[in-house]
């Protein structure tokens, strides 16, 4: 599966960002889709996650902030970031977590969030 990320760039404080991610390939062996970050210095990091049937888990650090959601007949994941926070600044990574287990990622996709 290849995955295209886009939708990063330069926000200040509070403000909003949407990333995207389609996928192509071999997408019907996709089953759970998600969000990752990392910033300088530290590990990736979850930050949310969709199943194929549209339940979501969230980083207590973007709850109520973040919304991920999944067009199938699109073969895109979407994180809408609302009231995005200096902290919030990291590379950005696209992931699906496929049904035999594999996982693919994506290209990274920078966030940088300005006080």
């Amino acid at each position: 599966v290849q995955l295209q990320a886009s939708g990063g760039g330069l926000v200040q404080a509070g403000g909003s960002l949407r990333l995207s991610c389609a996928a192509s390939g071999s997408i019907f062996s996709i089953n759970n889709m998600g969000w990752y970050r990392q910033a300088p210095g530290k590990e990736r990091e979850l930050v949310a996650t969709i199943t194929s049937g549209g339940s979501t888990n969230y980083a207590d650090a973007v709850k109520g902030r973040f919304t991920i959601s999944r067009d199938n007949a699109k073969n895109t994941v979407y994180l809408q970031m609302n009231s995005l926070k200096p902290e919030d600044t990291a590379v950005y990574y696209c992931r699906a977590d496929k049904y035999d287990g594999r996982v693919d990622w994506g290209q990274g996709t920078q966030v940088t969030v300005s006080s």
